[in-house]
């Protein structure tokens, strides 16, 4: 499948000061990221609460910045009060490029055609004249195309693949673990709760950045009581980002929220959760309510322990 990802913006940072202040001010490894690769990682209040997780990769134009369109805005403004003198640009970069989503076996070959060539490692870029294109867990690549070159791109693909909703991409970001912190959750969840350490956008040995004490302290002293589970909710009413999540050893008192959530091609919602690891342990939750909706667990792609 393909499908043009217009849910999400892009920010690109520019300026001989850009690396440093990035490493400064985000969770990932910014220092070690080299032309050609990407991460994923989190900007975080002082106390360590996530104000937006993002993909971010480097390639000769820049470190660009991938997140919800409904974040790009505050979180460029919110970044860029901290330039002062330092030589980086923060520009709005959403409507120069055109992200397109390809997913399956034939993935790799599809990009390849479309684009002129694919990076085989995850978390690779390839940059060629016409876009950037980017390995993905879970057979997926991301081509963020000139605008003015993503008609033929997107031409190409429908030759080979059935075009989809940019839902669709929603759904295999769910299915392969990677949470999105949207307006309705941010400054509820310390990286670790959605699980950023266990997919690479968490580093312990970067010196410091906003909420670095935090998380830093949730990991030396397995604090953490949360963690971020895959799961499904049957019915037709779809489960809210921030919707709350019950279970009999809480009682009325929340065991967890909801992170993210979409409608399952197998049936009902698929979603995102961080619950209490005690709670999913004993594997009775439900939705909106203590007598609510089931939760299915279902297997996230990674290793999960409540003491990483």
């Amino acid at each position: 499948m393909f499908c043009e990802i217009s849910q999400q913006g892009l920010v690109r940072f520019s300026g001989e000061d850009a690396q440093m202040f990035l490493h400064n001010q985000l969770s990932c490894d910014v220092a070690a990221l080299t032309n050609g690769r990407s991460t994923y990682g989190a900007y975080c209040t002082p106390k360590g609460r996530m104000l937006a997780s993002f993909l971010l990769w480097r390639s000769e134009q820049g470190f660009f910045m991938q997140l919800p369109s409904s974040l790009r805005e505050p979180i460029q403004k919110q970044l860029s009060k901290f330039i002062l003198r330092s030589k980086v640009k923060a520009a709005d970069a959403s409507g120069d490029w055109t992200v397109i989503g390809v997913a399956g076996k034939d993935a790799t070959a599809l990009a390849q055609r479309a684009v002129g060539q694919a990076p085989q490692n995850v978390h690779d870029v390839t940059n060629t004249p016409d876009a950037m294109v980017i390995r993905l867990p879970g057979d997926r690549y991301e081509i963020v195309a000139a605008r003015d070159k993503a008609p033929r791109i997107l031409e190409s693909l429908a030759t080979g693949a059935e075009k989809s909703d940019p839902e669709h991409w929603d759904w295999l970001d769910i299915r392969a673990g990677i949470p999105t912190i949207l307006p309705e959750t941010q400054e509820q969840f310390v990286p670790q709760m959605v699980n950023l350490d266990l997919i690479g956008g968490v580093s312990l040995t970067k010196g410091c950045y906003p909420g670095q004490e935090i998380v830093a302290r949730m990991h030396y002293r397995g604090t953490l009581k949360q963690r971020m589970v895959l799961a499904n909710i049957s019915g037709t009413d779809r489960p809210q980002p921030a919707d709350k999540l019950y279970s009999p050893d809480f009682g009325e008192q929340a065991c967890g929220t909801i992170v993210n959530a979409v409608r399952s091609p197998e049936g009902g919602y698929d979603v995102l959760a961080v619950i209490q690891i005690t709670s999913a342990e004993k594997g009775d939750v439900r939705w909106k309510s203590p007598d609510g909706p089931a939760l299915r667990f279902l297997r996230l792609p990674y290793e999960v322990t409540s003491n990483q």
